[in-house]
């Protein structure tokens, strides 16, 4: 008999109120496609914080800025460093020349042109800081290896400054600190050695009604739980930082903020998920408090009441639900996840109809989900009848790409409970499904098929005669010719115990 539980892989300037808005939707619409690349990719990624008159400026995704010569670099250097009371118009200017990345490398080339850089950040004119800061934010998103290194001399500021009265300087620095952080060992150890975790912890403690600077929190603490490498270190720090907490009370989306900050504190508490002993996460309520929300996120998408993007925060939740089961840490009559959740197997089969089209891995990822919910628990295989939601699952199975793979493996759940689940399963239209998958090329489905097969007629011998009555004989014999040599047996077994037929001799070869 296999194993039916699938493991978890261990998967502002001021400005009029139109343009903002105008401004803030682009803004949006660059994140959400940084969110599906790590969605898809799971990638580490860079994130590009522009102020309102950049974006007046120019869209920063279609910059075409001219590369400027050494020389040229030099003199904006000299005019900040003798600028006066015209230093913040010469960063301004610097800033902007630093937005093509081809000037990265020619301004770290320059005799000390990161001393001065770092002089105005640690200086004490507010504007020169902030646009100082944006200078290094640029230089952040550098391609080109070394330029994040040389970027090390003004770290310790960066960090320094995340506890600065000023909100925007706070978010520049927490988005280069993220963009950083993926530019090789030596600038992660530097950046652990200086005290990032617990700068983190202190910022999103102190700022916690500042949902701009926890989004930007969690966006940076994603970059270092998603460093493999560096896991050994960086877990430790942050479950001892008391961040937990702070990361699951912002899951909720607000209404006027937006789903950012609920998106990248739910990517946080998946990577943890995936790389600690989930008991430390349970006294939490990681459990209850994905699930629940997964529930209020299914009514909505079932009542068609979606906010554009909502599928990027159900992802990082399904993921970090799913993990948590799979360890086998929710199980037992003491589970989180009591009785009255039942209500979760509804909105995750919305969630697998609803996406099926437009966004099919997700669907895959919710059957995930369920599969691992129905794995070890009575309660939710009977739920999943009690709520009719097999013949559901049934027009999935039509659907590759592991779709109907995980269809099964869910479905073999509930008929290994016993035979009342098997009875109830036939009756809900199972057996004809089978004989469709039974035809299907796919290896892996056929092999399942058959195992689903096994376990109806184990526990439902009435099971057979409709099956012979669906035509469904010729199947298993068809099979028996099949090159695969489990299956060959797998569906030689079949009809001789349960049909009574004389199996096809095997050859040696």
């Amino acid at each position: 008999m296999i194993m039916w539980r699938l493991k978890a892989v261990r998967h502002k300037a001021s400005r009029s109120a139109k343009d903002l808005e105008e401004f803030q939707r682009k803004r949006r619409e660059h994140e959400k496609a940084l969110r599906q690349a790590r969605r898809d990719r799971q990638l580490i990624s860079k994130r590009l914080l522009l102020n309102g008159d950049e974006e007046k400026e120019k869209d920063v995704m279609e910059t075409d800025d001219a590369a400027v010569s050494q020389d040229q670099i030099r003199e904006m250097i000299r005019s900040v460093q003798c600028g006066g009371e015209e230093r913040v118009t010469h960063l301004a200017m610097l800033r902007k020349t630093l937005r093509n990345p081809q000037t990265h490398v020619i301004f770290t080339k320059v005799e000390n042109s990161m001393y001065v850089l770092v002089g105005q950040l640690s200086g004490h004119n507010a504007q020169c800081q902030l646009e100082a800061a944006q200078c290094l934010h640029q230089l952040s998103q550098s391609p080109h290896p070394g330029v994040g290194q040389a970027c090390l001399a003004a770290t310790p500021y960066l960090l320094t400054y995340l506890s600065s009265p000023s909100s925007k300087l706070t978010e520049l620095c927490l988005y280069t600190l993220g963009n950083l952080w993926p530019e090789g060992a030596l600038v992660r150890e530097r950046l652990l050695s200086q005290g990032m975790v617990t700068a983190l912890a202190n910022c999103i403690q102190n700022k916690s009604c500042n949902l701009a600077v926890v989004e930007a929190v969690a966006f940076t603490l994603s970059q270092l739980l998603q460093e493999k490498t560096m896991a050994h270190k960086v877990i430790p720090l942050v479950m001892a930082s008391g961040m937990v907490p702070h990361l699951i009370s912002v899951l909720t989306p607000d209404p006027e903020f937006g789903l950012g900050p609920a998106i990248e504190c739910a990517w946080c508490l998946h990577y943890l998920a995936c790389a600690v002993d989930t008991s430390a996460l349970l006294p939490h309520g990681v459990v209850s408090r994905c699930s629940n929300l997964l529930i209020t996120l299914g009514g909505a998408v079932a009542k068609g009441n979606t906010e554009e993007g909502l599928e990027l925060l159900i992802w990082p939740l399904l993921r970090c639900l799913g993990n948590m089961l799979a360890t086998g840490a929710c199980e037992g009559a003491a589970s989180p996840l009591a009785v009255e959740d039942v209500r979760l197997l509804a909105a995750l089969c919305v969630f697998s109809q609803t996406y099926l089209s437009s966004h099919s891995a997700l669907t895959r990822e919710s059957l995930w989900v369920i599969n691992n919910l129905t794995a070890d628990s009575p309660v939710f295989c009977s739920a999943l009848l009690l709520c009719n939601l097999v013949p559901h699952l049934l027009q999935l199975l039509p659907f590759s790409k592991g779709i109907n793979t995980m269809v099964l493996r869910i479905l073999g759940n509930v008929a290994y409970k016993g035979t009342e689940y098997c009875v109830q399963l036939s009756r809900a239209g199972l057996l004809p499904a089978l004989c469709a998958t039974l035809k299907m090329a796919d290896l892996e489905v056929v092999t399942l098929s058959l195992e689903v097969l096994h376990m109806l007629n184990t526990y439902s011998p009435q099971v057979a005669e409709e099956f012979v009555k669906l035509n469904g004989l010729p199947l298993l014999e068809a099979i028996q010719y099949n090159n695969e040599k489990e299956q060959r047996v797998r569906a030689s077994y079949i009809l001789d115990h349960y049909f009574h037929t004389q199996p096809m001799v095997e050859h040696q070869s």
